[in-house]
């Protein structure tokens, strides 16, 4: 059995992903890696490159900027990526550049890739997420916040990036998909409040004109974390590869993130997810198999 992982990036130094951390916290689990490095602004590809390791392979690429409906690129880049792995893996390996997994983990998935090898009708493996926010202290838990989605999924080519390159669809469906015990920790909202902002400003524009970011996208220069709902304490690990990082954090916070005033809708849905499990009107972007 075989494993390829793929990811797309583009201005990556620019934006402050961490890339290089996602890349690495399933590079054991994987027996190649494809990166989809767009044409970018600063040294993304140098920094791809850097990766010392013969798993990696870079296919270089050239987004089309006019495409920003619904964030259309984003879905055609990471068909592109997984359209350059061969024929001969079994499991694909998707993670988002600002994307980690825990090494505690890896010996779960291992173990799902074995379990439903040869159960066809499985079409991905789903995984929980912990959203981390405004710092790596602090986690969203509101409705705001998708609770699952899929990061594997069978090297079958009639499977694409749908949308925005969220989730996937097979011959315009959702896919079948397996849960296993394992999570994504997503720390795209955790950014120096200045590279928060830049970010916004420019990942808006994959879905909206300029003048539409022009109108609805802050110009100030940093970012303003205090618009948030429900934010909760974490109290767990963060991966290993993330720990350098993580010592690096060079701002603070002016507030404390669980003590922002969520409206009444929030703290109702939050209150019943949390006694039932239950999360009224959750978008599923996939078919459990049952």
């Amino acid at each position: 059995m075989k494993i390829c992982g793929f990811t797309i990036i583009r201005n990556a130094l620019k934006y402050d992903y961490p890339v290089i951390e996602s890349i690495n916290s399933i590079l054991p689990i994987c027996d190649q890696f494809i990166v989809a490095v767009g044409n970018s602004e600063d040294k993304t590809l140098e920094l791809i490159q850097s990766i010392n390791s013969p798993k990696i392979k870079i296919v270089e690429t050239e987004w089309d900027d006019s495409l920003r409906e619904g964030g259309k690129v984003l879905a055609i880049e990471t068909n592109k990526a997984f359209e350059a792995i061969g024929k001969d893996f079994d499991w694909c390996f998707y993670i988002q550049s600002d994307e980690i997994v825990h090494e505690n983990d890896h010996q779960k998935i291992r173990e799902a890739f074995e379990k439903y090898k040869d159960a066809t009708e499985i079409d991905g493996l789903l995984f929980n997420y912990i959203h981390f926010y405004a710092s790596y202290d602090y986690v969203g838990v509101s409705k705001a916040w998708y609770r699952k989605e899929i990061r594997v999924i069978r090297n079958d080519k009639s499977i694409r990036s749908f949308r925005d390159a969220q989730g996937f669809r097979k011959h315009g469906n959702k896919l079948v998909v397996k849960q296993i015990d394992a999570s994504i920790y997503h720390y795209g909202w955790v950014k120096h409040p200045s590279f928060q902002m830049a970010k916004q400003q420019n990942f808006n524009k994959l879905w909206h004109s300029d003048s539409w970011v022009k109108k609805n996208i802050s110009a100030a220069n940093e970012y303003d974390y205090t618009r948030a709902d429900i934010i909760e304490k974490f109290n767990g690990t963060h991966p290993s590869v993330m720990h350098d990082r993580i010592q690096k954090m060079n701002w603070k916070l002016n507030f404390d993130p669980t003590k922002l005033k969520a409206g009444l809708k929030f703290k109702l849905t939050a209150f019943i997810e949390k006694n039932t499990g239950y999360r009224i009107g959750e978008y599923k972007n996939y078919t459990l198999f049952k």
